[in-house]
């Protein structure tokens, strides 16, 4: 039933349309979002290995979500964790990918908080 919902068809074209034009490299991995009903997932990605550099979720055992409750101030922590962690890597600039979502509210949220904490993109 899934397959045939327009919505599920047209999120998968999104998906295909962005991934033909943005690709992580080693210089310039990709910034991959992906967010669920309960939960936000953003990794860093390298391409040309097929590797996952670093990762930040809501499900991350060093998350800590403190006095933050709404959705979109928790994405801006991950943000913020998810570049820590970059830096920490070594990586500084990314490519964003926001994974055929709407750039708006959460997906909005993290990556600004990626870029307070010091990613550029």
């Amino acid at each position: 039933m899934a397959r045939t919902n327009p919505k599920t068809i047209a999120r998968a074209k999104r998906v295909r349309r962005i991934r033909k034009k943005i690709t992580g490299t080693i210089e310039r991995p990709r910034l991959r979002i992906f967010k669920s009903n309960k939960h936000i997932y953003a990794q860093i990605i390298n391409d040309t290995e097929g590797k996952t550099l670093v990762s930040m979720s809501t499900v991350d055992k060093e998350y800590t979500p403190g006095e933050v409750t709404k959705k979109v101030d928790v994405a801006k922590v991950v943000g913020v964790m998810l570049a820590t962690r970059a830096k920490a890597a070594g990586i500084t600039k990314v490519v964003f990918d926001r994974g055929g979502s709407v750039y708006h509210g959460r997906v909005k949220s993290l990556s600004e908080g990626a870029r307070e904490g010091g990613l550029e993109f």
